[in-house]
């Protein structure tokens, strides 16, 4: 097999974990490929190289694909989620005085409970300035979600600054924001720097939330079948091998090369193991699925996970959430993913759309090989999402 040349964009963070395993382990050479992976100091930056075909593919916020298709942002190149990178792997974080002031109220954070955390913070006088990476992410729709009461917030209601992750660190320890939703290792590092503390991990609101995508032109996909396939296998192929519990510490040391993260391994492997740190002055507390590359499906690009993010922008900006929903489910690629994984055996699920929130519990579900189990995936209050009702 003639190895390929391939270029592929991604952020500092844990979440990156698939795409640099897939490159550091062989699981590229052992699909033809010869993937280089280029370093963004921003989402926007990101994303435009993508747009301008600087890049052929991305490590992407998994509501920037759908925001496009929305006409949101200026930009409209239609871009495919050909699967789920990870699943979950964010933080709430607390300025100092805002930590003291909570603590004030009587609040004592457990990190499990999001409810108990909301009323906390609405008991606080005064607005929160909140850092999230991106406009169009995960971050910004679950804090969305969260603070709105009854999941629905005025976009206007809440001070939410733009701050690249690697920044968010420093822009909390600053005073130029109050709290953040940032991924890892980004949370983490405020803590190690005595910048602020943490509240809540975003699995907290959403158990079982896409956080970031395998992205790319739908034209390139559409012109490179081949070479979709060949990443989207040695991605799949890193992301079972993550998977493993017992190989995150060798995930740590790898992220940790300058090149990548270039931060202490040790710090990493908070986030990879699930063994958070809250404060300085804290004990670490075990998160299960603080981030998940492979059970529970997590790499399915779900097209209901799709039709939430779609019809969440919906209600914020005042569009109309059925038809986002749907142009926001097409961005999905199901149809990709199971064309291009079919080879390697991979037990897909039946549907390729499931109701979201419903599972408290793991589930066996409907799939190829009948060994396939999803969940659990409950929104803090309880609330279930149909994708054929999203309105």
């Amino acid at each position: 097999m003639r190895i390929q040349p391939l270029t592929v964009g991604f952020m500092p963070l844990v979440d990156a974990a698939p795409l640099i395993v897939a490159r550091e382990l062989g699981f590229a050479e052992e699909e033809g490929l010869g993937l280089t992976l280029q370093s963004g100091p921003s989402w926007s930056t990101l994303r435009d190289r993508l747009v301008l075909g600087q890049i052929e593919a991305a490590h992407m916020l998994a509501p920037v694909p759908v925001a496009m298709a929305l006409g949101l942002g200026g930009i409209s190149t239609p871009l495919d989620a050909l699967s789920v990178l990870s699943v979950n792997g964010n933080v709430i974080g607390l300025s100092n005085p805002v930590a003291a002031r909570l603590y004030d109220t009587g609040f004592t954070p457990d990190f499990t409970n999001a409810t108990a955390a909301r009323n906390a913070l609405a008991a606080i006088d005064g607005p929160l300035r909140i850092g999230v990476p991106f406009p169009f992410s995960m971050h910004t729709e679950l804090l969305h979600y969260w603070l709105g009461g009854h999941g629905d917030t005025d976009p206007r209601s809440l001070d939410i600054r733009t701050i690249p992750p690697p920044l968010m660190a420093d822009a909390i320890a600053a005073g130029e924001i109050d709290a953040f939703c940032v991924g890892e290792p980004w949370g983490s590092i405020t803590v190690e720097n005595g910048g602020g503390e943490l509240l809540l991990p975003g699995a907290a609101i959403w158990n079982f939330a896409p956080e970031k995508v395998l992205a790319a032109r739908a034209g390139w996909t559409a012109a490179n079948p081949d070479l979709t396939g060949r990443l989207m296998r040695a991605v799949w192929k890193a992301a079972r091998w993550l998977g493993d519990t017992s190989k995150r510490s060798t995930a740590a040391d790898i992220l940790a090369w300058p090149e990548y993260l270039g931060l202490p391994a040790e710090i990493l492997e908070r986030a990879l193991t699930g063994r958070m740190i809250l404060s300085r002055h804290a004990p670490a507390r075990h998160v299960p699925r603080m981030v998940a590359f492979f059970d529970g499906a997590a790499t399915f690009p779900w097209k209901s996970q799709g039709a939430w993010i779609g019809s969440r922008m919906a209600r914020r900006l005042g569009l109309d959430p059925a038809w986002a929903a749907d142009k926001a489910a097409a961005v999905f690629r199901t149809d990709l993913y199971r064309q291009h994984l079919a080879p390697l055996g991979v037990d897909m699920p039946g549907a390729s759309e499931k109701l979201e929130g419903a599972l408290a519990v793991p589930t066996p579900v409907a799939s190829d090989n009948g060994t396939l189990s999803l969940g659990p995936d409950a929104f803090f209050d309880g609330r279930v999402f149909d994708p054929q009702s999203p309105g």
